[in-house]
């Protein structure tokens, strides 16, 4: 049902899930865990999945949070619970607010979740291309020492997303990458002509690291290559299904 990062299992005070698409109740495409809010799978079926994520983490379900993510930098704080409804557009998350899961919804893109355990403080953001090359990890750091963590202390976990192996990209996108940052161009390998394959987890690895982040663990889970394990927004793409499942990544503080 859900994967766990070491560096984040070993602290104290600290619950956290990569979840898998294993232990739900979704059918067909949605098999089986499904939490995307956003997908056409049956809504009742999708609360049910996401009130067995809250319970896994230690929660009630109401006290179960993701924001509407809009592939951007933007953080958001967590101090109470929200509703489907009312959830802000955001692609990260931070609190310090105990018993609070805090989530990010993927399918590709990369989850990461954060922790500075002597602070307790905690943070989740969703990371694809558009977010990492804006800032979202950045961005996410910034936001958890607002709240009073200290970078140097704070635990970062990468959960699984696409790797480069299957991540075909066009030549052009090496542009958007190197405008602002030269060096990243090595995340990128030879393709097909006119392609190229990107190392989305290394570049997000790389841009924690340069943000001063020393404690990094990346579980190295591909979800293209696995769809018994995973979603996959591309793998669906190539499939010609019409929608996919979405997995969460979720983090809570322990009252």
């Amino acid at each position: 049902m859900m994967l766990q990062a070491k560096n984040l299992a070993a602290l104290p005070g600290i619950r956290h899930a990569f979840f898998t698409r294993e232990g739900g109740v979704s059918e067909g495409i949605y098999e089986s865990l499904n939490a995307g809010v956003g997908s056409d799978d049956d809504p009742a079926k999708v609360v049910e999945n996401r009130a067995r994520m809250a319970k896994a983490v230690g929660v009630a379900p109401e006290r179960f949070l993701t924001a509407y993510q809009i592939h951007s930098p933007t953080v958001v704080v967590a101090e109470t619970p929200w509703t489907s409804e009312t959830r802000p557009k955001a692609d990260a998350i931070v609190t310090r607010v105990p018993d609070l899961a805090i989530g990010v919804s993927t399918a590709d893109c990369g989850p990461v979740l954060f922790a500075d355990p002597k602070a307790r403080i905690i943070g989740a953001a969703h990371s694809g291309w558009r977010g990492a090359v804006a800032g979202v990890l950045e961005a996410t750091i910034a936001a958890m020492e607002n709240l009073g963590a200290d970078r140097s202390g704070i635990v970062a976990a990468i959960g699984p997303m696409i790797s480069q192996r299957n991540y075909e990209v066009g030549n052009d996108l090496i542009a958007q990458f190197t405008r602002g940052d030269p060096d990243s161009g090595r995340f990128f390998a030879p393709g097909r002509p006119g392609h190229a394959q990107l190392d989305l987890p290394g570049f997000i690895a790389a841009r924690l690291a340069r943000a001063g982040i020393a404690q990094i663990e990346d579980l190295a889970a591909c979800t293209y290559a696995d769809p018994r394990l995973f979603y996959s927004f591309r793998r669906t793409t190539h499939r010609g299904e019409p929608d996919y499942g979405r997995h969460v990544n979720a983090i809570a503080l322990s009252a």
